[in-house]
């Protein structure tokens, strides 16, 4: 089954929630971990990584947390995932060359193309739209 990992799925909620109170200034990683019940370690260090890729800032001081760097229009949800994950695949032999049955493989390139769907989407799909909570129709993407 194809899932986000937990890093994954609690960056996407944490970078979701910032976005979507961002008019009430920086949103402090406390309220984020005590809103979605996410271990404020583990919090801190996708924070963390969030930050080093720039697709979020952090502010210190009493009224200080966590902005967009960017507008919600500029970050794409593939970029969080990979901030997070690194690339994204979803079979290993595409990292992998020493793959023992890469001679043999039929699903090579019928894999490639569901990867490059996958990516596509995630690609295409803006921190502005999740925020928006219009829910696009998986039909449409064909």
């Amino acid at each position: 089954m194809l899932r986000f990992t937990k890093r994954a799925d609690y960056g996407l909620m944490a970078i979701h929630y910032i976005a979507s109170h961002q008019d009430r200034g920086a949103v402090s990683a406390k309220r984020i971990a005590e809103e979605f019940g996410i271990p404020p370690e583990l919090l801190a260090k996708i924070l963390q990584r969030l930050s080093k890729q720039r697709l979020i800032t952090s502010q210190n001081g009493p009224k200080g947390g966590y902005a967009l760097a960017r507008r919600p229009t500029e970050i794409t949800v593939g970029q969080v995932v990979r901030a997070l994950e690194g690339p994204i695949n979803i079979v290993s032999c595409f990292e992998d060359s020493d793959c023992p049955q890469i001679e043999r493989c039929n699903l090579r390139r019928p894999v490639q193309k569901i990867q490059t769907a996958i990516s596509q989407v995630l690609d295409t799909m803006s921190l502005a739209e999740l925020v928006a909570d219009d829910v696009p129709d998986l039909l449409a993407i064909r």
